[in-house]
C-alpha cells in the first residue's frame, strides 16, 4: 500500500503560478511512476502529467504542455507539479497518483486531492 498526500493548492490569478507537491509513504520501495490527474466541476477526471520512477521520462496532456512541469525527488518520495501561466480552465481538484506505468495508465493509488482555483 502507498499513501499519497498532496499540498500546494490554492487561489491564484490567471497568468500566475503554483507548485503542487505529493508525498508518498508506505510501500515506497516499489519503483512506481507518479503523476497528476484533475477533475473540474461537472467533468470527468483527466490525466495531466506523469513521470517514471527514473525521472527520465515524462508525459503531459496537450492542454498543459509548455506550461506545467512534473519532477520528482525519490530520496524524499515526493513528486512536484510546477504550474505556470495558469488559466481559469485549469481550475480543478488535482489528484496525485502512483503505480507501475502503462500506456493506458490507470493507477491504483490516489491522494485525497488539492483544490486549484484560477480567477480571471
Amino acid at each position: 500500500q502507498v499513501q499519497l498526500v498532496e499540498s500546494g493548492g490554492g487561489l491564484v490569478q490567471a497568468g500566475g503560478s503554483l507548485r503542487l507537491s505529493c508525498a508518498a509513504s508506505g510501500r515506497t520501495s516499489s519503483r512506481y511512476a507518479m503523476g497528476w490527474f484533475r477533475q473540474a466541476p461537472g467533468k470527468e477526471r483527466e490525466f495531466v502529467a506523469a513521470i517514471r520512477w527514473s525521472g527520465t521520462s515524462t508525459y503531459y496532456a496537450d492542454s498543459v504542455k509548455g506550461r506545467f512541469t512534473i519532477s520528482r525527488v525519490n530520496a524524499k518520495n515526493t513528486v512536484y507539479l510546477q504550474m505556470n501561466s495558469l488559466k481559469p480552465e485549469d481550475t480543478a481538484i488535482y489528484y496525485c497518483a502512483a503505480d507501475y506505468f502503462a500506456d493506458s495508465w490507470s493507477p491504483a493509488y490516489w491522494g485525497q486531492g488539492t483544490q486549484v482555483t484560477v480567477s480571471s
